[in-house]
């Protein structure tokens, strides 16, 4: 039986970015829902295996349980990429950024881009490749970059019910908000470092 991390927050703490509203409902119903759904699918299946373990034995083998397992991944990775004490990222991050982008704002640019490019429902990365540095990439419904061997350092959800209440239909300012306001750049770091 697997657990539900606790958000590293309190549900009103991302307020105005992310209201208390959205949280309960993204946290306690969408979130809390792949759960639950999971531990039913994996009963007798998946005895003592891991969260990460369940996602790569299921992957194109078995859709239900792939997809809450990659949901609980997924969402547990945006909880932790996001902080009420957003900074900006240290100079090690931010030269990396230049880098591999050319500038801050245009990694921003771009991210946004991915962000708001996701038909449908998704989720846009910042992942690092040993051959290429830092890059962003999306994917579609419960699809994780960890199942492509590559290694994410954050993640914006960009599915509806990340920001429908807040927002509307304005993902564009959602993501915006979501880089400028909420971005955990530690939890970034400790992933590159890792």
């Amino acid at each position: 039986m697997l657990s539900i991390k606790p958000l590293p927050y309190s549900g009103s703490s991302l307020e105005p970015t992310i209201s208390g509203k959205t949280l309960e409902f993204h946290y306690g119903k969408h979130h809390v829902g792949y759960l639950n759904k999971l531990n039913e699918l994996i009963v007798g299946k998946y005895d003592g295996t891991s969260l990460e373990e369940i996602i790569a034995a299921s992957y194109q083998k078995d859709a239900p349980v792939f997809n809450n397992a990659a949901q609980v991944y997924n969402h547990t990775f945006y909880w932790d990429s996001m902080t009420p004490k957003h900074k900006a990222p240290s100079d090690r991050m931010m030269k990396l950024i230049k880098d591999c982008f050319g500038s801050f704002e245009d990694f921003a640019k771009e991210f946004v881009q991915n962000g708001v490019g996701q038909f449908g429902s998704g989720w846009v990365w910042l992942i690092a490749c040993p051959e290429k540095g830092l890059q962003i990439v999306k994917t579609a419904n419960a699809d994780t970059p960890i199942i492509h061997g590559q290694k994410p350092l954050m993640t914006c959800d960009v599915w509806e019910h990340a920001y429908y209440l807040d927002y509307q239909n304005r993902r564009p300012d959602y993501v915006q908000q979501f880089l400028d306001k909420l971005v955990n750049w530690e939890f970034a770091e400790k992933n590159l470092q890792a």
